[in-house]
């Protein structure tokens, strides 16, 4: 192995390795629309993974009160969205379309979503990749859940046997909390490093 190689090897191994990005507080960004609570549960949720991260700085808004500071000072943005007839909710488009774009400042922030759906497909995943393919066209690096069972974020079902709990404001089932959670913390840990 040749000196230089053996000095990219290293320099390469301590930034990709690392536990810390070097700053003492890495931030994460939540933000969500919730008609019904449903998307807001959620949000709790992958708000309480990623707080479960040591050094992450949490801040969880509803997408009316979310501005372009919050964002600029994001090391990472998780976004939220019920499936509107397997769309993304407007609010939440109006919300993506409003992030600056000129000089790219969002390039290279780790990127991620989440949804809530009626049923099962009723269009979860093609919201979440609504989402994710908006955070690529701003340069950001997006990710999904932690393993083969939510490869594009996390999803909870509220209006479809057995998981029907529409007439239960804002109740969704354990286990899509669960992946809620496991989102927030692989998304924390990421921009963490």
């Amino acid at each position: 192995m040749t000196r230089r190689f053996q000095i990219f090897l290293i320099t390469a191994l301590l930034l990709l390795g690392g536990e810390s990005n070097g700053q003492d507080t890495t931030n994460v960004l939540i933000v969500y629309y919730s008609a019904q609570g449903h998307t807001q549960a959620m949000a709790e949720a992958v708000a309480k993974g990623a707080r479960a991260v040591s050094g992450v700085k949490v801040k969880l808004l509803p997408v009316a009160e979310a501005t372009t500071k919050d964002i600029l000072a994001a090391d990472a943005i998780i976004v939220g969205s019920p499936v509107y007839n397997a769309n993304i909710a407007p609010e939440v488009q109006k919300f993506i379309n409003s992030w600056p774009f000129e000089g790219a400042p969002l390039r290279d922030k780790i990127g991620a979503a989440f949804v809530t759906a009626g049923g099962m497909s009723a269009g979860e995943e093609l919201v979440q990749m609504n989402i994710l393919h908006s955070m690529l066209i701003f340069g950001m690096i997006v990710a999904g859940g932690p393993n083969w069972q939510q490869p594009f974020g996390a999803s909870g079902i509220v209006a479809e046997n057995p998981f029907q709990t529409e007439k239960q404001f804002g109740k969704v089932e354990a286990q899509f909390l669960a992946k809620g959670e496991a989102l927030g913390r692989r998304v924390a840990e990421l921009a963490r490093r």
